[in-house]
């Protein structure tokens, strides 16, 4: 790879090529330029300064994908704030949890999520800006004639701000990440050493970048970010739909697209005809991440779309990176890729290193970055340990060659007659039964083994849940699953609560079947 520049601004390809495509958006034919987004960025930089923002202070964004909201992001990185990009999926109470925790004193918004953030703000006195994209409504300044008043010279120091994005709270309740405090010797656009991990797919002006995430959430939004330093055009899509992202590949001549798993599930679930519609020959590299992928939904994928496919582990709190290639992963099907010598290491709930192939707790023995939680010391010393490593909270293994697997999350793990059962092996196992659509394992009270491990299905069109669908899946589960890891029961859901990450919600789902009416296994 070629030398990394100094310095990775946006900026510069607006100089540069002022009239270039930062984004565009298929749904709408807006398209945006390189000049147009920076100076923007540069207004808003300017109006949240003159609101009393200092650097170190928070912003918080409450909004869909909509093109202003790399503007927004923007502003808050050149500026030198943290700041948050808030789930539009989330009830006014989660939000106002969000912005009381992480202090925001900036709030800015999409037309579409008013009425939340509305309820969510309430009588708060901060933020104390607040701003709205869309109609004129009473307690919020519109965003578009704000900006306009602004000039494009900066008014303070420009410096590099930073993230500090919220965890899915798969487990509990989303905590904020911190990674450093900003720093006033870091200039604007100082960041080679911190997206060098993502330029490993040769990002440059000539990529385009598909966004079908959303850019609340860590991979997205800095895979958008990167594609700007890099000069390269943002394809952004409101939502993943399979055949809209599909004719965008086609129609933009897409190079690069990030992925989660379940994104592929509904791309392969496609009438072949379908699939076969569109030419997806220019895309250059494909990333998944942020849950695991069943291995023959990846084989099928790598069939499809070729040898482009990468998969990368790693997290928000960005402790460790371990990423694998697609003839690699053939390979070595399953894994997320080779670590370093001694870079990782496999110990029991006591700390004892464990050997190759044994499940255990996943540790980064030399952390890539340092992080906490926002105003929770306690979690923060958590997930390190007296060596100075540091977990994500999965659990896996290594193999003899060195190559990282992932067995699923330390907070999932079910004890059944005292032995460990790992919910991932199953679930991968029954993705692939022609009746179920989405599942999650979970382990229930079992008076005889402390837990047993029961199957969370929706099904797919064409079937109905109900006894014989639930013996059947045993059965089918058995013949292929040591018998002691196979659920002893079936519950079957309308919805499962997935986070937009593909990541499973156990926390919720739990809650929510705890909340339904009994009733007996396999009823739907």
């Amino acid at each position: 790879m070629a030398d990394q520049p100094a310095f990775l601004r946006p900026d510069d390809h607006a100089d540069r090529a002022p009239d270039s495509a930062a984004v565009v958006v298929p749904t709408t034919g807006q398209r945006i330029s390189y000049r147009t987004m920076v100076d923007q960025s540069r207004r808003l930089a300017n109006v949240l300064r003159e609101h009393g923002l200092r650097p170190g202070d928070h912003v918080a964004i409450f909004m869909t994908n909509v093109p202003e909201y790399l503007e927004v992001v923007w502003a808050a990185r050149r500026a030198g704030y943290f700041y948050t990009a808030i789930s539009w999926h989330l009830t006014p109470g989660e939000v106002r949890y969000m912005l009381e925790n992480s202090q925001s004193k900036a709030l800015i918004v999409s037309a579409d999520l008013a009425d939340v953030a509305e309820q969510a703000v309430g009588d708060r006195p901060e933020p104390v800006l607040r701003l709205l994209i869309g109609p004129d409504r009473p307690g919020w300044d519109d965003y578009a004639a704000t900006v306009a008043k602004a000039g494009t010279v900066p008014l303070g120091p420009e410096l590099e701000g930073q993230a500090m994005l919220y965890s899915s709270g798969t487990t509990g309740r989303p905590k904020g990440i911190v990674h450093t405090t900003i720093n006033a010797a870091r200039r604007f656009g100082d960041v080679a050493g911190d997206i060098l991990w993502v330029n490993r797919y040769g990002l440059d002006p000539s990529t385009v970048t598909l966004n079908v995430g959303p850019l609340y959430h860590a991979a997205p939004l800095v895979s958008a970010m990167a594609t700007h330093r890099y000069g390269g055009t943002v394809v952004l899509l409101p939502k993943f739909d399979p055949e809209q992202t599909l004719d965008a590949i086609e129609r933009y001549r897409v190079t690069y697209a990030q992925f989660v798993p379940t994104m592929f599930i509904r791309l392969l679930r496609l009438p072949e005809a379908v699939r076969r519609r569109y030419d997806v020959g220019s895309l250059r590299t494909v990333a998944h991440s942020a849950a695991p992928c069943p291995v023959e939904v990846k084989r099928q994928m790598i069939d499809w779309f070729g040898p482009v496919i990468y998969e990368y582990y790693s997290a928000t709190e960005a402790a460790g990176h371990v990423s694998i290639g697609s003839r690699e992963w053939l390979d070595h099907p399953g894994s997320v890729g080779r670590v370093a010598p001694g870079s990782v290491a496999i110990t029991d709930q006591s700390g004892r290193e464990l050997p190759a192939g044994q499940d255990g707790i996943i540790w980064f023995t030399r952390p890539a970055n340092t992080f906490s939680y926002h105003n929770d010391p306690a979690k923060s010393a958590s997930m390190f340990n007296d060596r100075g490593w540091a977990r994500m909270g999965d659990l896996g293994h290594l193999d003899g060659d060195g190559y990282l697997f992932i067995t699923g999350r330390s907070d999932h793990t079910i004890i059944s007659g005292g032995v460990n059962i790992y919910p991932r092996e199953i679930e991968d196992l029954l993705i692939g039964h022609p009746a179920v659509d989405d599942v999650a394992v979970i382990g229930v009270p079992d008076d005889e083994y402390g837990e047993s491990v029961r199957a969370v299905v929706t099904v797919r069109d064409g079937f109905a849940g109900g006894a014989a669908l639930e013996r059947d899946i045993i059965d089918w589960t058995r013949a292929r699953l040591a018998h002691y890891k196979c659920p002893r029961s079936v519950t079957f859901v309308d919805t499962l609560p997935r986070s937009v990450a593909g990541k499973m919600m156990k926390h919720r789902l739990i809650e929510q079947l705890a909340q339904a009416e009994p009733h007996p296994a396999g009823s739907a």
